[in-house]
């Protein structure tokens, strides 16, 4: 105990009591000692803790926490586990308390311009927390948080400073009535929109549910929008600049992966050998490319010469556009994707496509057939195709799509024909009159043995126009080779007849061009002949006009020199008349200018001697003005009667009390004068 009885120093000591004092204090009980000096403990004392003193600033609060029920320092009774805000504003100086510790220490919030937050269980006036309420607070403004404050949130927001091109959806928490719309009356649930500009802080009863922009679209752009409300869907196309209402959200529009592959391949897609599969390279949109953005409109660039057909599910109807044409997809319209055949020999599904190509085209396509003797051979034809339809007849614009596979079904209704034909004929006659037996299948023959040119279906208008057949060879080897052999053979044969048919029929040509060449002769000559007797005859008038046209020219030539000399005379004599006029003219006007001079020169110089004078009058009268001023009213007036006055007092210092001067010419009248005199000596 006997550093106990030490003299200790302490600014805030808390002591404890080791046993229980009569009429002092109990055992274990604690209290602090706050005096400034030295202390020294009894011997019942112990010293818990040294504790520093707190000093608290504007910007720095504490929260307090009682760990039992006492009465604080400032007299009010705090109940175990309650939690207070103490600030500057009451003490600049805290010193712990016994049953009152310090839970943390608050930091005074700043709320700028163009800030606001909302705090959670705010205190009433009475210091009590409000569980469950909110309390919305906007800058320029500073507080503490009390215990059992929280932001909303967690953090300090800013208001929603919106552009003329800018809008919020909000929706109501609770009622309350809307001041920003003349005090209407807003129930739990309801959403509204405010459009910019607008500086906007949402009252605790609105939550912002989404912040907007205005969505600009240029032309053939456009997007997909849904009414949350009824539901429907529906496409704003521009150009211009769209703001989502209220109500309305973007509408993502979902295709199927094959169509999204064809829209990005230009609307075609087979392997690389299929010939109309370039043709789709001119429809491709670089933005499919990038990834296609759903809630905007799908478009497709129509290829000329096509068509695209385009299936609405909702009204269960069917369009058709031609290209070339932009084609634009509503939110309940889908493309129609063909299946069509390609490759050599056809091969079915080979190809899809998402438009129709309307020719002229041509269908190549390998089939292979049989003679009656056996002899199977292998064809290769390109038949020429086109379709017909009636531009704006829904029926005929519907039909032409009305077989998917119209390649297909074109070759096997061909190919069928063909081989039916062969199948009744020998390979010899086969062999040499192919071309023929192959366009009468196809086409067939009317009544008098002619082809019926064009070849159409019905089912889809298709149209064949042609048949080219580019190659025919045996699909038996040893057979191609002993066919090859014969058409060599053929070939050689054929090349020599045609050789002497052409020797004789030059030589022949040869001397029927003699014979031409000698008549030519002749009858260049005689033309000749003909020609050198107009030329002399011409010669001899020329001459007979060349003697008669000398004299004649001289004649002329004298007459109108003499004509010309005397139109130059009369010409130079007007032209002196004119020039003597010019001159005298330039001399009148000449004086007339000196004159409009002098008299201008004159009236200026007159001016300014007016100017002058008046401005000389305007000097002496502004200077006697301010000798005026200078010397005032009362010193002129003075200086009016000094002369008078001063002859009067010295009359008076004389003693003279009245004088008459005269100039002695002048007849005065004294019986008034001394009547008043006298009067005015008796009255006095």
């Amino acid at each position: 105990m006997a550093s106990n009885k030490e003299d200790m120093y302490f600014g805030d000591t808390r002591l404890r009591v080791s046993l229980t004092i009569k009429g002092e204090r109990v055992t274990d009980e604690q209290w602090f000692i706050c005096e400034q000096g030295s202390y020294l403990p009894d011997v019942y004392e112990e010293v818990v803790e040294l504790l520093k003193k707190i000093t608290l600033t504007p910007e720095i609060g504490l929260n307090l926490r009682a760990t039992q029920t006492v009465k604080d320092r400032y007299g009010v009774t705090r109940l175990a586990g309650e939690e207070w805000l103490l600030t500057s504003e009451t003490t600049d100086e805290y010193y712990p308390e016994i049953g009152v510790e310090v839970a943390s220490k608050a930091k005074k919030l700043v709320l700028t311009k163009g800030q606001y937050c909302v705090v959670e269980n705010p205190l009433d006036k009475s210091g009590r927390p409000q569980l469950g309420k909110l309390e919305l607070r906007i800058g320029c403004s500073s507080f503490f948080l009390h215990p059992g404050e929280a932001l909303q949130g967690g953090n300090v927001k800013s208001s929603y400073v919106l552009s003329d091109q800018q809008a919020i959806v909000l929706q109501a928490v609770n009622q309350f009535k809307d001041t920003m719309f003349k005090g209407q009356n807003r129930l739990p649930g309801d959403t509204w929109m405010i459009r910019g500009p607008i500086d906007y802080i949402p009252p605790v009863e609105v939550q912002v549910v989404k912040q907007r922009d205005q969505i600009p679209l240029s032309k053939n752009e456009g997007i997909y929008i849904q009414n949350k409300k009824t539901g429907k869907v529906r496409a704003i196309m521009g150009p211009k600049s769209y703001m989502l209402t209220a109500h309305e959200e973007l509408w993502e529009k979902k295709l199927d992966s094959n169509i999204e592959t064809l829209l990005k391949q230009g609307g075609g897609d087979g392997s690389g050998d299929i010939r109309k599969i370039a043709y789709f390279e001119q429809s491709i949109d670089p933005q499919m490319l990038k990834g296609r953005d759903k809630t905007r409109v799908i478009t497709y660039r129509c290829p000329g010469n096509t068509a695209v057909q385009v299936y609405n599910y909702l009204e269960k109807t069917a369009r058709v556009v031609f290209g070339p044409d932009l084609v634009i997809l509503g939110p309940h319209e889908n493309f129609n994707v063909l299946s069509l055949s390609a490759g050599k020999p056809k091969k079915c599904d080979a190809m899809r496509s998402l438009c129709l190509m309307l020719g002229p085209d041509f269908i190549t396509d390998i089939i292979e057939v049989e003679t009656s003797d056996h002899a199977r051979l292998r064809l290769q034809l390109a038949f020429n195709n086109h379709f017909e339809y009636e531009k704006g007849d829904v029926e005929s614009e519907a039909k032409i799509f009305s077989v998917g596979d119209f390649i297909g079904f074109a070759c096997r209704k061909i190919g069928g024909r063909i081989r039916g034909q062969v199948a009744h004929v020998p390979f010899d006659e086969f062999h040499k009159h192919s071309a023929m037996i192959i366009q009468t299948a196809v086409f067939g023959v009317d009544q008098e043995g002619n082809l019926n040119i064009p070849l159409t279906f019905e089912a889809n208008n298709l149209v064949i126009s042609s048949v080219d057949i580019q190659s025919i060879e045996p699909v038996d080897a040893k057979m191609r080779d002993s066919l090859s052999k014969s058409v060599q053979l053929a070939i050689e044969i054929s090349t020599k007849s045609i050789e002497a048919s052409a020797s004789h029929e030059a030589s022949r040509n040869e001397q029927i061009a003699r014979g031409q060449l000698e008549r030519q002769k002749l009858l260049n000559e005689m033309d000749s002949e003909k020609e050198k007797t107009k030329l002399l005859e011409l010669q001899a008038i020329t001459a007979a006009v060349e003697s008669t046209g000398q004299a004649k020219a001289e004649s002329q030539a004298q007459a109108e020199r003499m004509l010309i000399e005397c139109e130059s005379e009369i010409e130079s004599a007007k032209l002196k008349a004119e020039a003597e006029e010019i001159e005298h003219m330039a001399k009148l006007e000449t004086q007339g200018l000196l004159r409009a001079q002098e008299l201008s020169y004159q009236k200026e110089l007159n001016r300014m001697e007016l100017d002058l004078e008046k401005g000389r009058a305007d000097i002496e009268v502004k200077k006697f003005k301010s000798m005026v001023e200078t010397l005032g009213i009362k010193t002129i007036e003075t200086m009016s009667i000094a002369g008078p006055k001063a002859q009067a007092n010295l009359l008076q210092g004389l003693g003279i009390q009245s004088v008459l001067v005269t100039d002695g010419t002048t007849p005065i009248n004294l019986f008034d004068t001394a009547h008043g005199l006298i009067g005015s000596k008796q009255g006095q």
